[in-house]
């Protein structure tokens, strides 16, 4: 339900509304702990919103306040649905009323339907962005897709969901997570431990991922019979995958040769997601950088996905899309820079 209180409705002009959700416990969680949810809202949309019980009254220019209702209204039937609500559905929700712009009327309880969900046992997972969507289309259509772009843009995390639901349907026998280790330059031996044990701590993100999408008792056993199986880049060289969803992060760090190797790995009735930030290269210095090297190369293929994300793509928190959209002015500035002296 929702009551519009007298304003002037000409563009830019400041308008007031009201709305009322009905079901206290979900307006609660929408509101957000202590209104963390509507402050992030105002922040980003520029509006003020004030609650009163499971009213809040939203003031602003047209178009933001609109936006705003479009959030609200959107996040409150996603709960409807029995959805849960974290703060990035919430960044995704004010990021789509933002590209949606104010030039057509909005239907809350189709709000998010065009937006891909990738459905575990554990819990579903919904794109948050027109970026996360893509991706998420490229993965159920490609058997090889490329997600690159900076952190904080879901792209690992995303790739561990379509593996662990199609090892969850059976249509994959054995999820396989490698990435290579520059730190350590490939050469693991004097690292403590096993081979899990040294190759850990480069594979945490992945890790956490499982943990956060799959039972922790299923991990642990599919770990142990080697069905989830952590193979180090360069280990890989002369296998044949078969039957297996083989995810490769940190891609960035893969040489040409590395990653030349890596992608004639695939066999029969496999996908493979290669992850990776290009600007966040780690090689020496003068390296070509494999994931550049394939994407550029592998363009326009048939059968080959690549979802580019940028920072306005982040969902972690909201000063982590600021910082990344900091470095890359910085480093813009610089080439631009260079290319002035290279003329003079």
């Amino acid at each position: 339900m929702r009551t519009v209180e007298p304003g002037n409705l000409t563009d830019g002009a400041p308008t007031q509304i009201v709305l009322a959700f009905e079901d206290n416990r979900f307006a609660s969680v929408l509101f957000g702990q202590y209104g963390q949810n509507l402050a992030l809202i105002e922040r980003r949309l520029n509006v003020v919103a004030d609650q009163r019980g499971n009213h809040v009254t939203i003031e602003g220019s047209r178009d933001a306040v609109e936006q705003a209702r479009r959030v609200l209204e959107g996040l409150y039937e996603q709960l409807k649905r029995g959805n849960d609500l974290v703060s990035g559905d919430v960044e995704g929700a004010i990021r789509l009323a933002i590209a949606q712009g104010s030039l057509f009327d909005f239907d809350p309880t189709a709000a998010r339907e065009g937006f891909e969900e990738i459905n575990l046992r554990k819990r579903p997972v919904r794109a948050r962005t027109a970026a996360q969507d893509s991706y998420i289309r490229a993965l159920k259509r490609h058997a090889l897709v490329f997600g690159t772009g900076p952190a904080g843009t879901g792209k690992t995390w995303l790739a561990v969901a379509h593996a662990v639901q199609l090892f969850e349907r059976k249509e994959v026998d054995r999820i396989i997570l490698s990435r290579p280790a520059v730190e350590a330059g490939e050469r693991l031996g004097f690292l403590p431990g096993d081979l899990r044990e040294k190759v850990d701590p480069y594979l945490r993100p992945v890790y956490d991922a499982l943990y956060d999408l799959m039972d922790a008792r299923i991990v642990e056993r599919a770990l142990q019979t080697n069905e989830i199986e952590i193979a180090p880049l360069a280990f890989m060289r002369g296998r044949t995958l078969s039957n297996a969803v083989v995810i490769l992060d940190e891609a960035q760090n893969t040489t040409a040769m590395q990653m030349k190797m890596f992608l004639t790995r695939l066999g029969e009735n496999s996908r493979m997601i290669v992850t990776g930030d290009p600007s966040q290269v780690d090689l020496p210095s003068g390296q070509i950088s494999g994931l550049a090297e394939a994407t550029r190369l592998l363009a326009g293929v048939d059968g080959i996905g690549h979802a580019t994300f940028s920072a306005e793509d982040v969902i972690r928190h909201e000063l982590v899309a600021k910082i990344v959209a900091a470095y890359d002015k910085a480093s813009a500035d610089k080439a631009a820079a260079r290319k002035r002296e290279n003329k003079e």
